[in-house]
C-alpha cells in the first residue's frame, strides 16, 4: 500500500520523480583508485548504469559513472567524474541518474504526488539548426548531428553518444529556399524518462518552412532521412513546443498558466496527450505538450498548474494515468 494517500506506488518501495539521487537504488562492493571504480560484487537493488550517482565513506560528493570499462554482471569496472580513494572494498550505494537530471525510474514509480501538480520550466531559445545544419539530401542516409546551441552530447546508459537538449520539447526540419522534394526525417532517441521513442516528421514540399513534431524528445540518438530533397537543404532543430512531465488528457486540467512572469493566462497552444496504445512513430505526445504564446529566449518562465486525476494520484493510480502510454 502507498505510504501516503497521495502516494503514485509502483515499485517495492517509493521514489521520488526528479529527486531519485536520495533514494539509494543499488549496493555494491567496490575500490576506487582515482576516477577507476572497481565493482567487486553487486549485494542488492537495480544494476549499475552510467550516469548514476555513487556515494559511501570515501567517495568523494557528487561522483557519478561516466563510462562502463569492462566485466559482466555488474562486476567490472567503470569511470567516474571526479577522483576518489577507496583502498580496500567497502560497501557503496548508487541512485539517481547526472544524465538525466535524477527522474526516478519508470520501473519504480513516482510519489508523492500530490493532487496539483506544478510544472515549472525556464526553456531555452528554439533552434532551426542546433541538430544538424542545412544540408541538401541527394538520397536516403543519416543526418549528421551535432551539439549546437542549447543542446549537449553526452553517452547515456546504453553507451550512445547522444544529444541531449535543455528540457523536453518537440524537434522541428526547416527547408532551404527553392522546389524541395518532402521527405520524411525520423528522430529516434529518449524522452525524459529514458524511455526510446520514435516519430516521422516530414519535411514538406514549401520552401522555408519550418514543420515541428509532435512528440516531446530529451535526448536525440539519430536522424534518418529517407531520400532526396531535391536540391534544397533541410536542417533539424528544436522547437517552442514543450513537453509536459505528466499525463494532461484534457484542457480542464489545466488551472493556470503563467508565462514571462505575466498574471493572465497565458493564451498559447495546448495539445493533449495522445492515449493511442500502443504508440507509434506517427503518433503525439504521450503526456501532452504547450507551446507558450511567445517564443522561449532561456528567461521567461513557464508556470503551468495541472490538477491530478485520482488515475495518476492515490491508492489507485497507474503508471499508465500518470506517465502515459509507453513510448515508441
Amino acid at each position: 500500500m502507498p505510504q501516503y494517500s497521495d502516494d503514485l506506488f509502483l515499485g517495492s518501495a517509493p521514489t521520488f520523480m526528479g529527486l531519485s539521487k536520495d533514494a539509494i537504488s543499488s549496493v555494491f562492493s567496490g575500490t576506487i583508485s582515482g576516477t577507476t571504480l572497481t565493482v567487486t560484487s553487486l549485494q542488492s537493488g537495480d544494476p549499475i548504469v552510467q550516469g548514476m550517482y555513487i556515494a559511501g565513506t570515501s567517495v568523494t560528493a557528487g561522483s557519478y559513472i561516466t563510462a562502463f570499462g569492462s566485466g559482466t554482471g555488474g562486476v567490472g569496472t567503470y569511470t567516474l567524474n571526479t577522483a576518489s580513494t577507496v583502498g580496500s572494498a567497502e560497501t557503496i550505494y548508487g541512485s539517481g541518474n547526472a544524465f538525466l537530471g535524477d527522474p526516478a525510474p519508470m520501473s519504480q514509480g513516482v510519489g508523492p504526488l500530490g493532487r496539483v501538480y506544478i510544472w515549472d520550466v525556464v526553456p531555452a531559445a528554439a533552434e532551426v539548426n542546433n541538430i544538424s545544419v542545412a544540408v541538401a539530401y541527394a538520397a536516403a542516409g543519416n543526418a549528421v548531428l551535432l551539439a549546437g546551441a542549447n543542446v549537449t552530447a553526452i553517452v547515456n546508459n546504453a553507451g550512445q553518444t547522444v544529444l541531449q537538449l535543455d528540457c523536453p520539447r518537440s524537434i522541428s526540419v526547416t527547408t532551404g529556399t527553392g522546389t524541395p522534394t518532402s521527405a520524411n526525417f525520423t528522430v529516434s532517441g529518449y524522452d525524459y524518462y529514458g524511455q526510446p521513442m520514435t516519430e516521422v516528421i516530414a519535411s514538406g514540399t514549401v520552401a522555408s518552412t519550418t514543420t515541428n513534431g509532435k512528440k516531446a524528445f530529451y535526448q536525440v540518438a539519430s536522424v534518418a532521412v529517407s531520400g532526396t530533397t531535391n536540391t534544397v537543404t533541410v536542417s533539424v532543430g528544436t522547437s517552442n513546443v514543450l513537453g509536459s512531465p505528466v499525463r494532461i488528457i484534457d484542457g480542464g486540467y489545466v488551472l493556470d498558466i503563467g508565462w514571462a512572469g505575466a498574471l493572465p493566462i497565458d493564451g498559447g497552444t495546448f495539445v493533449p496527450a495522445d492515449m493511442t496504445n500502443p504508440a507509434t512513430s506517427g503518433t503525439g505526445d504521450v503526456r501532452g505538450t504547450y507551446a507558450p504564446s511567445s517564443v522561449a529566449n532561456g528567461q521567461r518562465r513557464l508556470v503551468m498548474s495541472i490538477a491530478v486525476p485520482a488515475i495518476a494520484a492515490g491508492p489507485y493510480a497507474t503508471r499508465l494515468g500518470a506517465l502515459g502510454v509507453t513510448q515508441a
